[in-house]
């Protein structure tokens, strides 16, 4: 009987020590997520999932990141890797740091005068989609009032 007692001593005391190194808010936390269903009913009631609301872009910002994707598709698409790549790494920095994206993607558009095109109606379509891009970062531009967009 006192080895049982013991033994049910030794294992609450271990117990509470694993839960003050856990801690309190990690204890409430899985406390709350072990609720119990309240009725009957509410074993047979779907969850719903919980969504995840990602954070909001500016629309002209919106406007640049959609521009050079279009832009980086289609240089991939007609065998330019490398500018493409660019403009993905480019358009890719500007969700953590806006300004040094925007000025990555404007030294990369500069860039992109050395691609040629044989086919006119490609070339056409280039110039299009560079176009696109150039007036998109120069609107983030002027609105985030940053330098002004240099043109080429």
């Amino acid at each position: 009987m006192l080895d049982a007692v013991v033994v049910l001593v030794v294992i609450l005391l271990v117990a509470s020590g694993v839960l003050v190194m856990v801690g309190p808010s990690a204890v409430a936390r899985w406390l709350r997520s072990v609720r119990r269903p309240r009725g009957i009913k509410a074993l047979f009631k779907p969850h719903r999932p919980r969504e995840v609301a990602a954070p909001a872009l500016n629309p002209k910002t919106q406007r640049v990141l959609v521009a050079a994707s279009r832009l980086a598709n289609w240089l991939r698409a007609h065998g330019h890797d490398d500018p493409a790549r660019e403009i993905r790494n480019a358009a890719a920095r500007m969700t953590a740091n806006e300004p040094a994206g925007l000025y990555a993607l404007q030294t990369t558009l500069r860039r992109i005068r050395v691609v040629n095109v044989t086919d006119s109606a490609s070339q056409e379509r280039l110039k299009t989609l560079v176009s696109e891009l150039r007036s998109a970062v120069q609107d983030r531009f002027e609105q985030l009032e940053l330098l002004p967009f240099r043109r080429p």
